[in-house]
């Protein structure tokens, strides 16, 4: 090969890595810039939310990542919601999205966490692994995944004096904007509850629930800040409890809650091997007996057999069945 096109070659070669270099820089730069306008931008919104009464923090911010993804890391996160009176505090966060689909956004939470609210309700919480994922769909969050490995909770209530504790092996909530609605399923394998109170004795139960909230997509992004139930309305999918061996409970229907907590709704309430879950209820909560025998008698006549079908009727918390025949009724939320 002649010299001139070996310097020819050569001259090619070194633009070429010139380009590169000059690429990684600008990508490097660009990655940092964004990083830097990143946390500008949390630590504003954050800031910006004490005008509703919320304050957040998220100790020790930065965005980490490089290169080719960008995600925020605090070493502790704190809200308090003045105008609810709620406030809650959590161990480090960390989090992360694909430079190429910075929408896509996963992330974990370190324990634990201790909520507080101004009714006098402390919940306090420590888990193996807390790990979510959300999509965001232009300023707001389409649907978010949330996945918890072996959650333990301690619940005191100082109006009542009471304490409980929850414990469960596995829990799974889905979140997803529908139009103005919101769908939200969460599924508890193994779940246990104690305390003083509590009957002791009945197996750890799995309970699954899904439900649409009607005009609740906001709350999802936190655009809709009113997150009691007075005055919501929706459906009920699938509410249900499993006890294992077959024993399962299961409710759906549509229903909605008055401003002052009453519950209306219409239901069909589906129960399989009666005879089980009555000797189950009778192990852990002595005298119960004959209202057993006589809510297993009705519902046996009713569906047939070891397994009962209702359907019945809730207006203003009164359960009716046939539309007006009173069998009970649920207490204000």
């Amino acid at each position: 090969m002649a010299a001139s096109s070996r310097r020819s070659v050569s001259g090619r070669i070194w633009a070429l890595a010139t380009v590169i270099i000059l690429l990684i820089g600008v990508y490097t730069g660009g990655w940092f810039y964004a990083a830097s306008l990143l946390k500008d931008r949390t630590l504003t919104l954050l800031g910006s939310q004490e005008k509703a009464g919320v304050i957040a923090e998220c100790t020790d911010a930065e965005y980490r990542g490089y290169p080719f993804r960008i995600g925020l890391f605090c070493s502790r996160v704190s809200v308090e919601d003045r105008n609810n009176g709620v406030s809650a505090t959590f161990g480090g966060l960390r989090s992360a999205a694909q430079v190429y689909d910075p929408k896509h956004v996963v992330w974990e939470l370190d324990g634990p966490s201790e909520i507080r609210t101004g009714h006098g309700l402390s919940i306090s919480s420590q888990w193996e692994s807390l790990q979510s994922s959300l999509t965001a769909k232009g300023r707001g969050v389409e649907r978010s995944s949330t996945a918890i490995a072996a959650l333990k909770s301690a619940i005191v209530s100082s109006a009542s004096g009471q304490t409980f504790n929850l414990a469960a092996a596995n829990t799974e909530m889905h979140l997803r904007q529908n139009g103005a609605d919101l769908d939200a399923a969460m599924t508890v394998t193994n779940a246990s509850v104690t305390g003083e109170s509590v009957p002791q004795g009945l197996p750890a139960l799995t309970t699954s629930a899904d439900v649409t909230l009607a005009g609740k997509a906001g709350l999802i992004d936190g655009s809709d800040r009113n997150v009691s139930l007075y005055g919501a309305e929706g459906t009920i999918r699938n509410l249900s409890a499993d006890l294992g061996d077959g024993r399962i409970i299961s409710l759906s229907g549509p229903f909605s809650v008055t401003a002052d907590g009453r519950i209306n709704g219409k239901m069909k309430l589906r129960v399989e091997k009666l005879e089980a879950w009555k000797q189950s209820l009778e192990t852990v909560v002595p005298g119960i007996g004959p209202m057993l025998n006589n809510a297993t008698n009705m519902l046996s006549a009713l569906g047939g057999g070891d397994r009962a079908s209702i359907d019945f009727t809730i207006r203003n918390g009164k359960i009716l069945v046939g539309g007006f025949i009173q069998v009970g009724e649920i207490p204000p939320i």
